[in-house]
């Protein structure tokens, strides 16, 4: 807590069961304090099983959370290869089902439980005069309709922003005919070669989009295209060039990452992938056959695209509706805490200039809430996995009363070379540690031209090295950050690199 005369927390409820959200509650656990996982889905991490079968960027040694793996060697779990690159699966496969069944988490675990709304016990938002004091309520929903209040001393959110997708539409505004259980509603991350491959082979298949969550798709799709004749592909992207996707290539200090950009541009160039730039969606047309007609612009020009199916790789946003009753302090831009905001806001900054943070910077005004993991970066699309296990080791810390290792905020992060400087006006895709519905759902890969995978360990900041980076999260030291109305913010000095 930011505070340092309140007394240490005891129960805290802990929103989301994904890597973040159970990194928090192995924290709380080492700190002796009682967390209280609430899940949505019926296992760990829900969201990212939905998109199982994609490969993070982020190797192994990147994903596992220092505390949640010493939770883990005691019980005889041996880490995978560190420089492995796991799925969605196999980080809850090899990673976190194991984590969720050690005895220090597994009592503390409800699945099932949706989290629909929290407030201070007894009182509304308006109420100051003794709030401080008052616990919070946290009202959830089970599965089979069940509803029950939870009181707990502090609540961490590690939601995520799954469940809730940017639209496809113009103005940040879903377009006319624009429904996500349509019959061509294809979501962002389809399993094109598994799971779902007769939805796909031999069809239209539009993606929208211009992040790690689009390219993963459009891969996809032309390999599928090469094996079933008819197989048509056509990305549309609202900017004018994809180079920024296309990234660093060989420079690119995740491989994985590189070579999908590398990939992605053969294909356009050899015409296997018909990319609409410039394209912004105006309405959607849908066909008795559940095919659908996407209508938008190009130059001032209308421009018609036929499809069977629609990929929505736009990235998403978090629900604050079930935070209606706290005292929140968010950044107008982009729907993040207001001290991190400026750290992250991709109108000004790439994941390379995002450094590590703590409590410091995610405290709010109603003392012992926070937000976390891709929740807890609004908007922005630079989050990376490892960014979200420091920032709940750090709340930990100051909810156990230990100011000092909460203000002291080390990172270990990949070197990348595929961070933009500015940002396209195409919204990006996921981020890291898929923090979403309910569950650090996959999130998970900041589409931002900066995401670790689909990144459940979606775009970060990194290093020029895999070395730590220290601050004092009360006294950054060295660097200026510019960009919003004269602000100005001391910043810790990285020595380049992003988005791990």
């Amino acid at each position: 807590m930011s505070n340092p005369t309140s007394p240490p927390a005891s129960t805290v409820a802990v929103i989301g069961a994904g890597p973040v959200g159970l990194a928090a509650a192995a924290h709380l656990v080492e700190r002796g304090l009682t967390p209280i996982v609430l899940e949505a889905g019926d296992g760990p991490a829900d969201a990212i099983r939905q998109w199982g079968h994609v490969r993070l960027f982020s190797p192994w040694r990147f994903d596992i959370d220092p505390a949640a793996k010493r939770l883990l060697e005691a019980q005889g779990w041996t880490a995978p290869d560190p420089d492995g690159l796991p799925t969605g699966a196999e980080l809850i496969d090899d990673y976190l089902s194991p984590l969720a069944k050690t005895p220090e988490l597994s009592p503390h675990i409800r699945y099932g439980t949706r989290a629909v709304a929290v407030s201070r016990l007894g009182v509304d938002k308006t109420r100051t005069i003794d709030r401080d004091t008052r616990p919070y309520l946290v009202r959830t929903r089970s599965t089979a309709g069940a509803w029950a209040d939870l009181v707990v001393d502090a609540v961490i959110d590690a939601s995520g922003t799954w469940s809730q997708p940017n639209p496809l539409g113009a103005h940040g505004l879903a377009a006319p005919g624009e429904d996500h259980e349509a019959a061509w509603a294809a979501g962002p991350l389809p399993d094109v070669l598994g799971a779902q491959r007769d939805r796909f082979a031999g069809k239209r298949t539009l993606v929208v989009g211009m992040g790690h969550s689009a390219a993963n798709t459009l891969l996809n799709l032309a390999k599928l295209a090469e094996a079933e004749p008819g197989t048509t592909v056509t990305w549309a992207i609202r900017g004018a060039s994809p180079t920024r996707l296309y990234g660093g290539g060989a420079a690119d200090a995740l491989p994985a990452r590189g070579t999908i950009g590398t990939r992605l541009r053969e294909l356009v160039e050899a015409g296997a992938i018909d990319l609409v730039s410039g394209f912004t969606i105006d309405r959607f047309e849908p066909h008795a056959d559940g095919s659908v007609a996407v209508v938008g612009n190009v130059g001032g020009a209308e421009r018609v695209i036929e499809a069977d199916q629609v990929a929505a790789a736009t990235g998403f946003r978090p629900d604050l509706g079930m935070l209606r009753e706290i005292r929140l302090d968010l950044d107008t831009i982009v729907e993040a805490p207001a001290k991190l905001a400026p750290l992250i806001d991709p109108n000004f900054h790439s994941c390379g200039t995002v450094p590590p943070h703590g409590e410091a910077d995610l405290a709010q005004p109603d003392e012992g809430f926070y937000l976390v993991g891709m929740k807890s970066y609004g908007r922005a699309p630079t989050f990376l996995l490892a960014t979200g296990y420091e920032q709940v080791r750090s709340i930990a810390a100051a909810l156990a009363g230990d100011r000092e290792a909460a203000d002291k905020v080390e990172l270990d992060l990949p070197e990348t070379g595929v961070c933009s400087s500015s940002r396209s006006l195409e919204a990006t895709s996921i981020a890291d540690a898929a923090e979403g519905a309910g569950c650090c759902g996959t999130s998970a890969e900041a589409d931002s031209g900066c995401g670790t995978g689909k990144d459940a360990s979606a775009g970060g900041c990194g290093t020029s090295r895999p070395e730590p980076v220290a601050v004092n999260a009360r006294g950054l030291a060295t660097g200026v950050l510019h960009g919003r109305s004269g602000e100005r913010r001391e910043l810790p000095q990285l020595s380049g690199g992003c988005c791990g």
